[in-house]
């Protein structure tokens, strides 16, 4: 529920947090791990507020945090204690974080006495990623991304039959998550030409981003139950960016019969602040309305929650940074700008859907939403969408053409939550650079 915590007139003491368009005001307080410069080696717990880091750990052992089964597992070395509890335990420490960097919070005044042991600059922190990620999952949601690439492949009929069904999705590597900031080798593997007698190994000459927003699920269900749609945003803990990277030449020869392999295993990169599913209580809008043609969800994907409020009103950027921009200090390209509140399948019936056969979802599993793209051709999230599989390659301020990723490009993705009269919050950046094949 939109509490106190969400007031639009709350400023923080920390002054970076107040300054127009910051990711990380009052109203955020999205956790993450990080690790202290003057204590190398070790993690904590931690919440994004301006150009800073709470340290929640140190927050306890100043008093300034109650001991309970939220507090007690802010002393983690991640978030998967803390994932794990109860909406109630973490509707709690949120307000209480709340008191503390509210400028007006009544923890207020001790929290700034003790500011030089409970913050950190964000600039000499060094990020992890926020979870162990036991598995995870990417969808397929977007109707726009879907139609948009189903007409390069299949232009008489670009939906497959089950798509306006079900919510599609397929098992990702976890081990290859990694944190934004990371290089990215160019991937090799297995491709044929349309007009080659027998395919080819090397690196891929079709690298391209996938812009998402991710999820993590936080109490999980046991093996063999459900997760009701009613209580689909019960489980889940809170949502990142998310560029699931894509070797198209590779996935077109491979992804037949069973689906996506080393085309997208060998790396998917997310940003490190996971903004909580409480944060976005005043960002969730009516799911957007399906044609009259269109079959409705099964009971078991409906909800009237699910209906008014399934969707959340996101905004996902892309950029992209040549080596020559680099080199002469130019602002990275913008790509596109999508809503993630057009998407077909909400996060509640992707949730709902994945566990409908009793698969069990754990603390800390990541699902992911495939690219978000929206209607028009200004909000496309991948490159095969931008370009028409290459096929009109985009041309860039220094005179550059792209038709898919090149050596030395660096893909950015933002995201931000936004409302009327409510403050925009963000998800920090999800960055990777392109780096050629390893050896």
């Amino acid at each position: 529920m939109i509490n106190r915590t969400h007031d639009p007139a709350l400023t923080s003491w920390v002054e970076s947090a107040n300054k127009p368009g910051c990711d990380f005001p009052v109203q955020n307080l999205p956790f993450g791990i990080f690790g202290r410069p003057d204590q190398p080696g070790v993690r904590s717990v931690g919440v994004a507020i301006g150009d800073c880091i709470l340290d929640l750990g140190a927050c306890v052992r100043e008093g300034l945090l109650a001991p309970g089964p939220a507090a007690d597992a802010c002393n983690e070395a991640s978030l998967n204690l803390l994932m794990a509890r109860e909406p109630s335990a973490l509707s709690q420490l949120r307000a209480e974080i709340s008191d503390i960097l509210s400028e007006a919070g009544s923890q207020s005044a001790r929290a700034r006495d003790a500011s030089r042991r409970i913050l950190v600059s964000m600039a000499t922190a060094e990020l992890d990623v926020p979870a162990r990620i036991g598995d995870y999952t990417d969808f397929y949601a977007s109707v726009h991304h879907a139609t948009n690439v189903g007409s390069l492949f299949r232009p008489d009929n670009p939906l497959l039959p089950n798509y306006k069904w079900v919510p599609i999705g397929y098992h990702g590597r976890a081990s290859s998550i990694v944190l934004s900031g990371t290089v990215i080798h160019r991937p090799a593997g297995q491709t044929k030409g349309a007009e080659a007698a027998a395919p080819v190994f090397g690196p891929s000459r079709m690298l391209d981003y996938e812009s998402e927003l991710g999820f993590f699920v936080g109490r999980g269900n046991s093996f063999g139950s459900t997760i009701p749609i009613e209580s689909a945003w019960d489980h889940i803990f809170g949502f990142c960016l998310v560029n699931d990277w894509s070797a198209r030449d590779i996935q077109s020869w491979e992804y037949q019969p069973l689906g996506p392999f080393l085309a997208k295993n060998f790396a998917t990169t997310i940003s490190p602040w996971i903004v909580t599913a409480e944060a976005t209580e005043p960002y969730r809008v009516a799911v957007a309305p399906r044609d009259d043609s269109d079959p409705q969800p099964l009971p078991y994907l409906v909800s009237s929650g699910e209906r008014d409020k399934g969707a959340i009103s996101v905004f996902l950027e892309v950029s992209l940074r040549t080596g020559m921009m680099r080199a002469a200090g130019l602002e990275p390209h913008l790509l596109s700008r999508a809503p993630f509140s057009s998407m077909y399948w909400t996060v509640g019936q992707m949730l709902a859907h994945h566990a409908s056969n009793g698969c069990n979802l754990r603390p800390g599993d990541l699902l992911a939403s495939g690219t978000v793209s929206g209607a028009d051709s200004e909000s496309r999230g991948c490159l095969l969408e931008i370009t028409s599989r290459g096929a009109n390659p985009v041309t860039l301020a220094t005179g550059e053409t792209r038709k898919f990723l090149e050596d030395g490009d660096e893909v950015i993705m933002k995201g931000y939550l936004e409302a009327g009269g409510r403050p925009r919050i963000g998800f920090g950046e999800c960055s990777g650079r392109i780096l050629a094949q390893a050896v």
